[in-house]
């Protein structure tokens, strides 16, 4: 079985690409893994620039075989927007869009939020996400930071872990960074007492190029919140990560839809 990180290498993407049940999220491909391959794509349409946001739209649930397709929206001297579906025979399943930019050199003042106090992942307690529910995350190692669990009825909408791919050692690129982001349990389900599934609609990266072109370590620290959710269940979640340096790492949001188990 392929692991995330050797198909995000190895995957022909001008061929079919087949991933296996064991890479599957909620009832298909995981979201992020799906995403990642899309971005892996778009990439190589705009060699020597910088992924600067991709956003997917999840529009029905991936299988394990599909094709990717990319086009060009607008290719210019410091900007490339791209676009790219993950399709079977008869259906477009994701769509996304990127833009990449030419590296410039420039001084301007930087802004990134801090890392929260954590203590180092040997510190914490391995998560475990039943294989059943969400199979990908046996590729995956979770260590929660402080008390807040899913499907707890707790008082605040927040989750904060550190996450590594468990196949090697390497740290996160941009590409390895996108499945990492959608890693965690959704940060809503620390305030529901059942389960529920959330599904995403939409997932939104925008990397930070210089915190990882530094990053040495597998472990990605994640803080995810809610930010809003209506009583018909749509939900708003912004996702941070950082190095064990304090470096950031990227960002995130996300728009999901609560659905019964």
């Amino acid at each position: 079985m392929i692991s995330p990180g050797a198909l995000l290498r190895a995957a022909p993407l001008d061929e079919p690409i087949e991933t296996g049940s064991h890479l599957r999220g909620f009832g298909g491909v995981h979201g992020g893994l799906a995403l990642a391959l899309l971005t892996t794509a778009m990439a190589e349409r705009a060699p020597a620039t910088l992924l600067q946001r991709v956003t997917a739209r999840y529009l029905r649930p991936l299988g394990d075989e599909f094709r990717i397709e990319v086009s060009t929206e607008r290719s210019g001297r410091t900007m490339t927007a791209l676009a790219a579906r993950a399709m079977t025979q008869k259906d477009v399943h994701v769509d996304a869009t990127a833009i990449f930019a030419t590296p410039q050199p420039a001084s301007w003042p930087t802004v990134a939020p801090p890392a929260p106090a954590a203590p180092p992942p040997e510190q914490c307690e391995v998560f475990t996400i039943p294989p059943g529910f969400v199979p990908i995350s046996t590729s995956m190692e979770i260590r929660p930071v402080g008390p807040n669990r899913p499907y707890t009825g707790g008082a605040e909408p927040e989750l904060t872990a550190w996450i590594r791919l468990l196949e090697d050692d390497e740290p996160p690129d941009v590409h390895r960074l996108i499945p990492l982001m959608d890693g965690l349990a959704p940060s809503y389900t620390a305030v529901l007492p059942e389960l529920v599934l959330l599904p995403t609609v939409e997932f939104a990266v925008r990397p930070a190029a210089a915190g990882l072109k530094r990053a040495a370590s597998p472990w990605v620290l994640l803080r995810a919140r809610t930010h809003q959710a209506g009583a018909d269940g749509w939900v708003d979640e912004g996702i941070d990560a950082w190095g064990p340096d304090g470096d950031h790492l990227g960002s995130a949001r996300q728009t999901r839809l609560v659905r019964p188990a």
